[in-house]
C-alpha cells in the first residue's frame, strides 16, 4: 500500500488526477512484483473490476507513461511489458531460456554517455532489453560441447 501512495504522490506531483482505473491499474503493477503486459494487468485488474476493458488498460498505461510512472519494455520478441519507473533497472534477457534479469541501470552509463559524445544520439535505455545467453545456458552449452568431442 505504501508503495502505491509513492507512486500516486509522484503521479500527481507530475500533474496527473487519480482516477479509480488508474488506482486499479497501479495496484495490479504493484500486485504483480514483476513485468506485465496490458493483458496480464486486464486479468488482474478485472479479479477486482470487471467494468475495466483492455482499452481502459491501454489508455491508462499511456497516460501512466506520459507522466513517468510507468514505463514500457520489448523484452525480446514478445509484447511490450509494463512496470512501475520508481526502481531504475534495465533487462537482460537469455534468447536461449527467456529468463530475464533485471541490471542496474549504471552498468550501461558508458554506453550512454558513448553514443552522445561520439554520435550526438541520446538513447533511451530503458526501452529495450540486451538479448543474449544467461550463465545457466552458457554452462549447458558448454557440457554439451564436451558431450559431443
Amino acid at each position: 500500500m505504501e508503495r502505491i501512495e509513492t507512486v500516486v504522490k509522484d503521479l500527481r506531483a507530475a500533474g496527473g488526477r487519480m482516477t479509480s482505473a488508474r488506482r486499479s491499474v497501479l495496484s495490479a503493477l504493484v500486485a504483480a512484483r514483476s513485468h506485465v503486459t496490458a493483458e496480464d494487468l486486464l486479468n488482474l485488474v478485472q479479479a477486482d473490476s470487471p467494468e475495466i476493458h483492455l482499452s481502459t488498460v491501454y489508455r491508462t498505461l499511456e497516460a501512466l507513461e506520459n507522466l513517468g510512472v510507468v514505463d514500457h519494455v520489448h523484452l525480446g520478441h514478445g509484447r511490450a511489458v509494463y512496470h512501475l519507473t520508481d526502481s531504475a533497472h534495465q533487462h537482460i534477457v537469455c534468447e536461449i531460456c527467456s529468463s530475464v534479469q533485471e541490471v542496474p541501470a549504471s552498468l550501461f552509463a558508458q554506453l550512454e554517455k558513448d553514443l552522445m559524445d561520439k554520435y550526438q544520439f541520446k538513447v533511451r535505455m530503458n526501452h529495450f532489453a540486451v538479448i543474449g545467453t544467461c550463465k545457466n545456458c552458457l554452462e549447458q552449452l558448454e557440457k554439451e560441447k564436451l558431450v559431443q568431442r
